[in-house]
């Protein structure tokens, strides 16, 4: 009896290991929707709080292209069974998105709108350097590598605007 007994949980041990678990392309698509819910977050309270036009078309297209961005990758990934693991780097950038969130909801007028575009600028310069150096690198699937290529892409043109509005925004 007592062999049945260890062999039973020898045999649960071994088939709960045979589980499929966190995969690099399933953390980096959790990457990818903190990213995007970052800039969702950021922008609409910037939409909400901006006295400068520019600033707020910018957030405006924050939250509608990385809303879009974020549903297309997510369908696209669950098309083919990729789903979201949270990793140490996911819910470092929720924290960071909070924090910031919190540190631009206590500031208003001019002092808003350029800690929001300087936050954008760093906030897309390191999302970029992310994707190039740690992401891709990492990512496995085609459809992963796909949708990591359109955020970098995004990225990179929110970068140049970002950079734009920050040139014309008073010191």
């Amino acid at each position: 009896m007592k062999f049945r007994m260890i062999l039973a949980v020898l045999l649960l041990a071994g088939c709960t290991s045979l589980q499929p678990g966190p995969t690099p392309d399933t953390e980096i698509a959790m990457i990818m929707r903190v990213a995007n819910l970052a800039e969702v977050r950021e922008g609409e309270l910037a939409r909400s709080k901006t006295t400068d036009a520019s600033v707020r078309d910018f957030a405006i297209m924050m939250v509608t292209e990385h809303t879009a961005q974020s549903n297309k990758a997510e369908a696209e990934l669950a098309r083919v069974d990729i789903f979201s693991s949270d990793t140490d780097t996911s819910r470092q950038l929720d924290a960071e998105s909070g924090a910031t969130t919190e540190r631009l909801r206590a500031l208003s007028g001019a002092a808003f709108d350029r800690a929001y575009i300087d936050r954008q600028v760093s906030a897309h310069q390191s999302l970029i350097s992310m994707i190039d150096t740690k992401l891709m690198p990492k990512a496995r699937k085609k459809q992963v590598k796909e949708q990591l290529t359109e955020l970098r892409k995004l990225a990179d043109t929110h970068l140049t605007r970002a950079k734009q509005i920050q040139g014309s925004l008073p010191r």
